[in-house]
């Protein structure tokens, strides 16, 4: 039989499980669910008492009193809305594993009532197939963290997918960074850090790193006016490389995508045309991949060497697809 004295935390796992605005217990029926679930048998007094002491916790819980029918928990960690669009972001994220998806929306429905935890309804989504075999992802927030707030270096494996579909290590040594942030970009989360020989910033997708570990030694100081989320925002799709300026042609009914993509900072001007041009600093490869998304709708302008190996990758494609004929 659980202890009296504990009946006050019984009483706020009753009141958070089994009652919402629309659902409010009695008193009789709070003290039959502390005998049925917790064993617990206590007197009205006690229950008003236990009341009393969640409410000088911080707990805000309407009484027969405000509303003319019983007890509910009317203020809560989250509310339903917060709730159902955390579970929706857990669910649609890649970099978070399936096991890990579930868990964690698990979590953050036990903070609602069972009747606003239904919901939700997991069911109703396509299973993501995006999502990463790789769980490590949460441990490695925590260990970036670590890292950046003791300014320390750390080192770990990167992972590819070999033709197995199973994930690897790009080589045998390990990767050696300075963490310095963590962004978000393309919907995933990367690790920007700077290479302890060069000084020069790179980024790492946090679930393709495995094995991490916390080294002894202590990163150089990062200058003021570092900014990380110009560096991402200016790695188009994450690519690697020399940031390059970049001048864009694209139809207007692809423009809300670009702006999507470059942000609202980016240079906009019409065309008479209707068309408009965009200016943009970004790096080749990323460009190249954009101008192939959009092979109908955008055009590279200058430089005109970076058109040209566009011109030419074209060429390459055509001609593979002419000879698969």
């Amino acid at each position: 039989m659980a202890e009296k004295k504990h009946s006050a935390f019984a009483l706020l796992e009753i009141l958070t499980t089994y009652t919402d605005e629309d659902h409010i217990l009695t008193a009789k029926q709070i003290m039959e669910l502390l005998e049925t679930k917790y064993q617990l048998k206590i007197e009205r007094r006690t229950l008003y008492s236990n009341v009393e002491i969640l409410e000088q916790a911080g707990y805000v819980i309407s009484k027969y009193d405000d509303n003319g029918k019983g007890y509910f928990l009317e203020q809560k960690q989250f509310d339903k809305a917060e709730i159902l669009l955390l579970c929706n972001a857990i669910h649609a994220s890649h970099f978070i594993s399936r096991e890990q998806s579930n868990k964690l929306i698990k979590k953050l429905l036990s903070t609602q009532s069972k009747y606003e935890a239904a919901d939700f309804m997991g069911d109703i989504y396509l299973h993501n197939t995006l999502k990463t075999p790789n769980r490590e992802i949460l441990y490695n927030i925590g260990l970036i963290s670590e890292a950046v707030r003791e300014g320390k270096m750390m080192q770990f494996a990167y992972m590819k997918y070999n033709a197995d579909k199973k994930m690897v290590p790009r080589r045998e040594d390990p990767y050696i960074v300075e963490p310095r942030y963590i962004v978000y970009q393309d919907s995933r989360p990367y690790l920007i850090a700077t290479n302890p020989k060069y000084y020069n910033l790179v980024h790492y997708r946090l679930d393709r790193i495995s094995q991490a570990v916390l080294l002894d030694e202590k990163v150089k100081k990062l200058p003021e006016d570092t900014d990380p989320y110009v560096y991402a925002s200016n790695k188009l799709f994450m690519y690697a490389g020399e940031m390059i300026p970049v001048t864009f042609l694209c139809d207007e009914q692809i423009l809300d995508q670009m702006i999507d993509i470059f942000g609202r900072e980016v240079s906009v001007s019409k065309r008479d045309d209707g068309r408009f041009i965009l200016y943009v600093r970004t790096s080749e490869k990323g460009a190249l991949y954009l101008a192939q998304q959009y092979l109908d709708s955008l055009q590279i302008v200058e430089p005109a060497d970076l058109k040209e190996k566009l011109i030419t990758q074209l060429e390459k494609t055509l001609s593979l697809y002419r000879k698969s004929e």
